[in-house]
């Protein structure tokens, strides 16, 4: 893997904290207040995706890994894939306690990943046939065809209680991981304590307070010396509170918008929203804004450079495919619209077929990043004589337009997991993943063979094929499903008295994953 994590630390101008009614800096502290944002939709239950970006937190997963991505065993002592590919056989940690003391066995682990297929929601096990344990701590778990990228789940699926696990569990969650939940009020604030039977190594911290506020109220909280880490957007990078340093981590975290495939032919999907849109549609309209973007004036601008330009879903990571770049190229752009058919109006958006070159990009309201991309995006398309129209929304309302509207999305995992999920024909309309209902039959031949791959690493070439074969691809060089424009460093203002150590080259930002490595936090002022 190319990048690595880098720990950047900007001192304060002084050392003084607001007044805040937080205790002293000059006592060690048991206690934390976080505003890192990331409050889950669905709560937090693993089985309906909760931890799959970052650490489940109240849940113990069978293997972690470490700030530098190494493996290291968490419920899982042994695990072996049988020659065929088809079987894994995972011997469970024993003697583990749930936070309401109940114990833990292969039982727990086995009903996990069965009612996570059963669900079939953002965390795909459509591979699996069957998880059984053969004995309390012995699971084994077969597949109905190879499946390489099976063992992310082994990271990112939190493991349930069996016998505890209801229709109220995303909401009051039970686990055996290092913290517990103590009260979750939405939109406001979670309120965690250590919990008492967990096995693993101990937080320094009791009780923690995360706090679910917009990114001027949590850095104004930052200010006022009222939380002891808050995350903020690039936009407000450079805007270090007193008695706070700036950790900023790589990560593979990148937006950029997906496009809506076919045309609008008044198709619904099973929820009733509508799917198609007949500008982006055409491959030439898709092409033109790949090759339009000036992705380095994006990050310059928008990310106040904490960030690099993106031109796909895993940059330089080990399946990313760098013969699938394109560069900015604007008269090459002009060109292939004009040969498209696309030809300037009155008002300078391209008209073919009395159909104007012009939609919505749509963005997350809340998200200052995501706003900022999309108007420079409307401004840098303006040339080309296509007209892009910036709308915020809610998530409810991304959800009833994302099949035929431009979304900015964003994505970035530790696994080739997602590529899959978000260019694959079956996923289309799943979750948020695939969108923009993209299928390429080549593409899908190609994640086959990937799957099939003995090793995770003798799959990476098929992976990049997907992306770019020579001939076609889900890439800016193929169909151009997507057009990415950046990957984001994640900045967070930690106080000054906190060592958080180092941090994981990072996923998507959803699910807390600068809490991967909590246990190892601790408060260095005397």
């Amino acid at each position: 893997m190319s990048k690595r994590t880098t720990l950047v630390v900007l001192m304060a101008a002084t050392a003084t904290l607001a007044l805040a009614p937080l205790p002293s800096l000059a006592a060690p502290r048991s206690e934390l207040v976080l505003a890192i944002g990331g409050e889950p939709d669905d709560g937090y239950d693993p089985v309906l995706g909760w931890g799959r970006y970052g650490h489940p937190l109240f849940q113990s997963t069978l293997l972690t890994r470490e700030a530098d991505l190494t493996t290291t065993p968490d419920l899982a002592t042994a695990w072996t894939l049988s020659e065929d590919r088809l079987t894994w056989t995972i011997k469970v940690r024993e003697g583990v306690k749930f936070s309401d003391g109940t114990p833990l066995s292969a039982k727990d682990v086995a009903f996990t990943f069965t009612e996570t297929a059963k669900a079939g929601g953002a965390v795909d096990l459509t591979a699996m046939e069957s998880a059984i344990a053969t004995d309390d701590t012995t699971v084994v778990i077969k597949l109905k065809k190879p499946w390489i990228t099976f063992v992310e789940n082994f990271y990112v699926l939190g493991i349930v209680p069996a016998a505890g696990h209801g229709a109220d569990y995303a909401r009051k969650p039970v686990g055996s991981g290092p913290f517990r939940m103590v009260s979750w009020s939405q939109g406001e604030q979670l309120i965690v304590e250590a919990n008492p039977f967990y096995y693993g190594k101990k937080s320094p911290f009791t009780r923690i307070t995360f706090l679910f506020t917009g990114e001027d109220t949590s850095l104004a909280a930052a200010n006022a010396g009222k939380v002891d880490m808050v995350s903020v957007p690039a936009t407000l990078a450079d805007a270090l509170p007193n008695g706070f340093k700036a950790v900023i981590a790589d990560t593979v975290d990148n937006r950029g918008i997906v496009f809506p495939m076919v045309p609008d032919e008044g198709k619904k999907d099973a929820k009733g929203y509508p799917i198609g849109n007949s500008v982006t549609a055409d491959i030439a309209i898709r092409k033109a804004i790949n090759l339009g973007l000036d992705r380095k004036a994006l990050v310059d601008a928008v990310l106040l450079g904490h960030g690099t330009p993106a031109y796909g879903p895993a940059d330089d990571l080990p399946w990313s495919n760098p013969d699938a770049r394109v560069d900015e190229d604007v008269e090459g752009a002009k060109a292939l619209l004009d040969k498209a058919g696309w030809v300037p109006g009155g008002d300078g958006v391209r008209v073919k077929d009395g159909l104007r070159a012009a939609f919505p990009v749509i963005y997350p309201s809340t998200d200052s990043v995501r706003q900022g991309l999309a108007v420079m995006l409307s401004e840098q398309m303006k040339p080309l004589g296509i007209e892009i129209t910036p709308k915020g929304d809610t998530w409810e309302g991304i959800e009833r337009a994302m099949h035929a509207s431009p979304v900015m999305f964003g994505w970035g995992s530790h696994s080739p997991e997602e590529v899959y999920s978000l260019y694959q024909s079956g996923f289309a309309g799943i979750d948020y993943y695939n969108a923009g209902y993209f299928a390429n039959a080549a593409v899908d031949g190609h994640f086959e063979k990937a799957q099939a791959a003995p090793s995770l690493e003798a799959s990476y070439p098929f992976w990049q094929q997907a992306e770019w074969d020579g001939k076609t691809g889900f890439s800016a060089r193929g169909d151009a499903a997507s057009a990415w424009m950046v990957n984001l460093d994640h900045v967070y203002f930690v106080n000054r008295c906190l060592d958080i150590g180092q941090t994981q080259i990072e996923p998507h930002g959803h699910g807390w994953p600068v809490t991967a490595t909590i246990q190892n936090w601790r408060w260095v002022c005397d």
